[in-house]
């Protein structure tokens, strides 16, 4: 990248504006004369967008397949046959150190992944950094040349993203159309890469912005089927894997099997996210760090050798035809795992690359596998181990990214047969849920998840989890000292909108709450004995919300006890009574939240 361009590259919006001049500068009145509503605009922007996501991805295509010829063919020609089973493992470790090395000498910030794109929308009013991206992306070329088992989809959607957001910011966009925009260019990324505009588009409104809002949807499904024509002259318009014939599907067989398939996809999902991030726990207790992606590296390139090459391609990572079920079962199983492996030692190690691609890998092996089995075992139902893998291909994507519209959409574009969207949806949505079951966290959230973030596919529970009790409760709650009358208890409650009187004493410590239910049948049973009872005889424990919890955590312990407010304390061992944190708190809160997030 020439010293102009890294400077633009990693330049203030305003001044990258600067920098353009005067084309700028007329381009940006031009607009600004057109007097366009917000759609209009968003649609126009997205229209370019679409163009330099869909190029984008064409140029990282070639630096992928310069970096191949450097790394391997123009050595690797030249080598006998036993020097060079020698050399692509060695070429692999070498690759993911210079990965490494050039994410680590850029000294930029973990991140630049997809999940980290969903953080930006959710956090960051849709910044995205484009010098960062940059440098990832030249680190996963480096890693899908040198033979890292990583997919290209990941980087060219960050990439689309970055294009995004830096567009929005130069014409100075508030946040909710600068997060459109990002999600414009993650779909341009994604259908580009793919050849699939309606997974693209999913794509983008089910992970990145997690909103099918019609401000949204609009946008974001013109940028990905521009992405997809200007694609098309450079790669061609065939999917972006080779589908072999797989024959009819019978409807006894989507009733009876298609869910043990489900209920597999999501274990095989399950294992999958916890080997991923039990891989990268493991290499972060390797010193020095610089043997990390060596040793990884290593690792891949035996594990791509003993697969005699079916577990690795040429820099573009393709599901060779014997993965839809061309070999023996417990063959394709295998190959499944051993991606599974592969992936997560390439990525753990310091590799960069994204999960999209490798998970279709681990679909189509472990699907045709479980495909071929089945028709060993029933052989009269007819069963075709090719659609096994297709399906199964959708199964994992919804089992360990959590997309399952995604998920269905993309095998559906390459197949277009309506006949599959049955077994299509029916395991996508058992394998998601299965997959939940075992594991709490996918790919995409598991990454979130580690750094303590917590989105679920948008802004909801990103809210949820920013804001804090403290920022929520009321403090003006009607209180009680234990030893109030019965008498003084009910002229408390005449004050109170509230169900609930908290019953807190001279030191502020909370003793617990009297219900209006408890003082009813005090009231009704009263007899002699009112005089004598006071709040304390009346106080009942009750769960309690920690000034520093988070609104989310609340809100759980609300909905277990089927409450409708709770206590609030400065903490567990220190009982002082603050105020009260009712549901109508918690969802004027969240408006008020969400007015700034859209």
């Amino acid at each position: 990248m020439s010293s102009t361009a890294s400077r633009l590259a990693g330049a203030r919006p305003d001044a990258i504006a600067r920098k353009l001049g005067a084309p700028w500068t007329k381009i940006v009145g031009w607009l600004e004369q057109r007097d366009w509503d917000e759609g209009t605009q968003l649609m126009v922007f997205a229209l370019f967008i679409g163009a330099a996501g869909a190029l984008g991805v064409v140029a990282f295509y070639r630096l992928i397949d310069l970096a191949y010829a450097l790394l391997v063919t123009r050595i690797g020609e030249h080598l006998v046959p036993m020097a060079a089973a020698f050399y692509r493992p060695l070429v692999t470790a070498l690759a993911l150190w210079i990965a490494w090395a050039i994410v680590r000498s850029a000294k930029i910030p973990e991140g630049q992944t997809v999940p980290d794109v969903q953080l930006a929308v959710a956090k960051r009013g849709g910044v995205v950094r484009f010098r960062p991206v940059l440098v990832r992306t030249l680190a996963a070329v480096v890693t899908l040349a040198g033979g890292g088992s990583a997919g290209s989809e990941g980087p060219t959607a960050v990439l689309g993203s970055a294009i995004g957001s830096v567009t929005g910011r130069v014409m100075r966009f508030q946040p909710r159309r600068l997060k459109i925009l990002v999600g414009c260019g993650a779909a341009a990324g994604i259908s580009a890469a793919f050849n699939a505009p309606f997974a693209g588009a999913f794509f983008a409104l089910e992970e990145v912005l997690g909103s099918f809002s019609i401000g949204a949807f609009s946008p974001v499904v013109i940028a990905s089927v521009v992405a997809a024509i200007t694609v098309r002259p450079f790669l061609g318009s065939h999917p972006a894997f080779h589908i072999p014939p797989y024959g009819g599907i019978r409807p006894l067989s989507i009733v009876l099997l298609y869910p043990l398939l489900g209920i597999a996809c999501g274990l095989a999902s399950a294992l999958y996210s916890k080997l991923y991030f039990a891989t990268a726990d493991a290499f972060q207790h390797l010193r020095p760090i610089w043997l990390r992606p060596l040793l990884g590296g290593l690792a891949v390139g035996l594990l791509g050798y003993s697969g005699g090459g079916l577990l690795m391609g040429t820099g573009h990572l393709a599901i060779p035809i014997e993965m839809f079920g061309g070999i023996a079962w417990y063959l394709l199983i295998g190959f499944a795992f051993a991606k599974m492996l592969a992936t997560s030692l390439t990525l753990g190690s310091g590799g960069s690359g994204g999960l999209f691609t490798p998970t279709l890998f681990v679909g189509a092996a472990f699907g045709g596998g479980i495909g071929v089995l089945a028709n060993e075992l029933l052989p009269r139902f007819g069963l075709h181990p090719q659609a096994w893998a297709l399906v199964g291909m959708a199964g994992l994507i919804a089992g360990t990214v959590h997309a399952p519209i995604t998920a269905i959409f993309m095998v559906f574009e390459m197949t277009d047969d309506y006949n599959l969207v049955p077994p299509l949806m029916i395991v996508s949505v058992i394998a998601l849920a299965t997959a939940r079951r075992f594991a709490k966290h996918g790919l995409y959230d598991g990454w979130l998840a580690r750094r303590g973030e917590h989105l679920a596919h948008g802004a909801d529970r990103a809210i949820m989890h920013r804001l804090l009790v403290r920022d929520v409760m009321s403090s003006a709650a009607v209180r009680v000292s234990p030893g109030a009358t019965l008498a003084e208890v009910v002229a408390a409650s005449s004050e109170s909108r509230l169900t609930t009187i908290s019953v807190v004493d001279d030191d502020g410590v909370l003793h617990g709450v009297i219900t209006f239910a408890e003082l009813r049948l005090a009231l009704l049973d009263r007899g002699e004995l009112a005089p004598l009872l006071l709040a304390a005889d009346l106080a009942e424990s009750t769960e309690i919300a920690v000034a520093t919890d988070t609104v989310q955590t609340a809100l759980a312990k609300l909905n277990a006890r089927a409450a409708d407010l709770l206590p609030v304390v400065e903490s567990e061992d220190h009982p002082v009574f603050l105020g009260v944190l009712t549901r109508d708190d918690i969802l004027a809160s969240y408006e008020r939240e969400l007015m700034h997030e859209v």
